[in-house]
């Protein structure tokens, strides 16, 4: 889901996530509320549907270390 930010900037919701795009094609990426289940993190340069495929690949580890 896309929606825009208070600069206009156009910011995308997945999974309980806020991904910013960043300068030179990054992404922030932020838990939409707390607790938090990951921690906010900075990826390198790569598409949407990469970062997006980076939250599934944490949110997996985070689940396989609680289940241990």
């Amino acid at each position: 889901m896309e929606y825009e930010a208070r600069n206009n900037q156009r910011v995308f919701r997945y999974k309980g996530f806020v991904l910013i795009p960043q300068a030179k094609h990054t992404w922030l990426i932020r838990p939409e509320r707390s607790p938090m289940v990951l921690l906010p993190f900075r990826t390198n340069s790569c598409s949407l549907e990469e970062a997006k495929s980076m939250v599934d690949d944490r949110l997996a580890k985070q689940l396989i270390s609680q289940a241990a």
